[in-house]
């Protein structure tokens, strides 16, 4: 990617998506506003959590008479986001955070470090494993010999459900291993919107995704056709001593879906990244956007509640950006005296 700084404001250009981004400068010499912002966010696939937030993010930021500008990218999620953003064919994307962490590292599935940052730790994602109402599989060891929905390709879903196949015993096998008398599940990979259809179809047995409560496709799929989750909570301890400290044990209350009990299940952070070669500049301007637009986007999906300063910053072991950590500061005095 190339910056260049011209009469007080940044731009980029690439040679894949082509976004031009320009921000007003975060000083008392400048008035807010003075200049446009214009870039790109990196969400999910359709009916999830990741692609409300951040075409509600685009729909609020673009209704202001300012002429600031944020287009939402529909994408697999998790995994190709960090690539995307590293790459910067996008600017900024939603991401787990036990991914962004392998990203940051440079380990599998990503062959060396990406310069990536957090802009904010933004909510908790809720691993779903979800199955017919009549089903009787009641834990993940009962899915061997069926066909199950792994999420898309390149998502934190799919990794998710990798891991808890492992740790389960189980591995991925062919149809016609299957038929030949191996044990394990014939994997599919599909986003969710897909994943639900499937489902409903009966050409999965189960499917997993990973995302924030309620999940637009997973409440359409049991308006439709009985469903229940599958209680995940004796696998958190496994993972953390596997994979480290991003998973905690989570409730998804009854009433979450029309129908479907209560269960425990798995929480990973979702964060908001970009390049960590952005200027300081643009990342305070993107955080002032985010945090700004907070009334506007709990009205596009409840998980925005859980946007507050004070947890957004959790974001390590993925470094916070400059730019939004001096957003921060800045207004860190204004949350202390109002008691929020």
């Amino acid at each position: 990617m190339v910056w260049a700084r011209s009469h007080g404001s940044w731009s980029i250009v690439r040679s894949s998506v082509t976004v031009v981004l320009t921000a007003a400068l975060l000083t008392s010499s400048l008035p807010p506003h003075e200049d446009l912002l214009r870039l790109s966010v990196g969400t999910g696939g359709e009916g999830g959590v990741y692609f409300e937030y951040g075409s509600g993010l685009a729909g609020v930021v673009d209704a202001e008479p300012d002429g600031t500008e944020i287009v939402a990218v529909p994408t697999a999620a998790s995994v190709e986001n960090n690539r995307l953003v590293a790459a910067g064919a996008v600017d900024a994307a939603f991401t787990l955070a036990d991914v962004a962490a392998l990203a940051v590292a440079g380990e599998p599935p990503f062959d060396e470090p990406l310069p990536v940052a957090a802009i904010a730790r933004l909510y908790d994602n809720h691993t779903h494993l979800v199955v017919r109402a009549e089903s009787e599989h009641t834990e993940i060891g009962d899915l061997a010999g069926g066909t199950v929905s792994l999420g898309a390709s390149g998502s934190g879903t799919e990794m998710m459900a990798e891991r808890l196949l492992s740790l389960a015993g189980l591995a991925e096998i062919t149809e016609e291993e299957r038929d030949g008398g191996a044990d394990g599940v014939v994997p599919v990979r599909l986003p969710i919107g897909e994943s639900a259809r499937a489902l409903e179809e009966g050409r999965v047995d189960a499917f997993f995704w990973s995302g924030g409560l309620p999940t637009r496709a997973v409440a359409d799929l049991a308006a439709r056709t009985p469903i229940r989750l599958i209680d995940l909570a004796e696998h958190v301890s496994p993972l953390v001593e596997e994979y480290g400290e991003h998973f905690t044990e989570m409730p998804v209350p009854a009433g979450t879906y029309p129908g479907v009990p209560a269960v425990r299940t798995i929480g990973v952070p979702s964060l908001l990244v970009v390049n960590d070669r952005m200027p300081d500049e643009v990342a305070g301007e993107l955080t002032r956007l985010l945090f700004e637009s907070r009334p506007d986007l709990v009205g596009v999906h409840p998980v925005a509640l859980s946007l507050n300063p004070r947890s957004a910053i959790a974001t390590l072991p993925v470094p916070l950006h400059p730019g939004a950590a001096a957003y921060y500061r800045s207004v860190k005095y204004a949350y202390e005296a109002s008691g929020t």
